[in-house]
């Protein structure tokens, strides 16, 4: 009998500890909350700043309002990182660039959204290229190159930040 009340309590604690963690919620974010952040974005730099970062069981996921001007098409870049990248184009067009190799690349400093380090460089050597318009969707995996080589308009777009690290603050 012993044996067997000890398997019945020994399967009965981890059930009951897993039932005390709480299930993450649902976390909205309006359209009416994302025009107003993006249209709150200075017009005379690159902006990428949090929307909204929430814990979802285990990890993280941050939503980022993008906004870039056309005069500046920035540098190629790399986040040394397992943050995956999910941009979803919103308004403008533009040629944007991916994996290859960063030419001349350095590193820039730590990333203000994970902490970890970022690089840059004056363009891609043997990457893939492609034309993003309004409604696109590119999947940029964390530490693979990226850059908009250029630039039809001012562009508008979400970034979706997987985070399996939880290595971004939750805003």
């Amino acid at each position: 009998m012993r044996p067997t009340f000890a398997i019945a309590c020994a399967l009965f604690i981890p059930s009951s500890a897993a039932a005390q963690t709480p299930t993450p919620r649902a976390v909205d974010v309006p359209s009416a909350t994302i025009e107003a952040f993006l249209d709150a974005l200075p017009a005379d730099r690159i902006s990428d700043l949090p929307i909204r970062v929430a814990e979802v069981g285990g990890y993280k996921v941050g939503v980022y309002g993008v906004f870039r001007p056309r005069s500046l098409a920035g540098n190629a870049i790399r986040h040394q990182t397992s943050v995956t990248e999910i941009y979803y184009m919103l308004e403008g067009s533009g040629t944007l660039v991916t994996d290859g190799v960063i030419v001349d690349e350095r590193g820039t400093g730590n990333s203000p959204n994970t902490g970890r380090p970022n690089f840059a460089g004056s363009s891609i050597e043997g990457g893939t290229s492609r034309r993003v318009v309004p409604g696109d969707v590119i999947i940029i995996p964390g530490n693979v190159p990226h850059w908009w080589s250029s630039l039809d308009s001012d562009i508008r777009y979400l970034i979706y930040r997987p985070d399996p690290e939880g290595l971004q603050a939750v805003r």
